[in-house]
């Protein structure tokens, strides 16, 4: 099996809520839409419960980004998951005035928690995305659009 190596970068600048660069670009590789996790900068290894070899180890994603521009050595990136929220009106209990107005949708896009262990949940404080956290290509196309 000839399996081609992701692209791997790091996080050169947060640049707002949504938005990041990351230090690599055409010359690397990167095309518009390519697709990076964001990763926690500590792996986990992997042990085999009987001898306590290390079997490997397995990195954990902070985030997905998506590529919307590339220069020749740095791309940004951006959250694109969204959620549809509803504002308005409603049919559920808490209030005769609000069941009476139409439902007001508006569209939520994931955010990056910008503030600089195990497989457990990350800590909020370790969950935030910081210059220096690697990048890696999202080779699958298997993305949560």
């Amino acid at each position: 099996m000839n399996e081609k190596e992701p692209i791997r970068g790091k996080v050169a600048r947060v640049l707002n809520s949504r938005e990041l660069a990351i230090n690599l670009g055409t010359k690397q590789g990167v095309e518009l839409g390519m697709y990076f996790d964001i990763l926690d900068p500590k792996s986990q290894e992997i042990r085999d419960p009987d001898s306590n070899e290390v079997l490997g180890s397995v990195e954990r994603p902070k985030v997905r980004v998506k590529v919307e521009k590339v220069q020749d050595k740095v791309c940004i990136a951006s959250t694109y998951k969204k959620t549809q929220v509803n504002k308005g009106g409603t049919f559920a209990i808490g209030g005769f005035a609000n069941s009476l107005m139409p439902p007001k949708w508006i569209t939520k896009y994931e955010t990056l928690k910008t503030d600089e262990q195990t497989w457990e949940d990350l800590s909020e404080e370790e969950s935030y995305v910081k210059i220096g956290d690697p990048a890696v290509q999202v080779i699958d196309d298997n993305t949560d659009e």
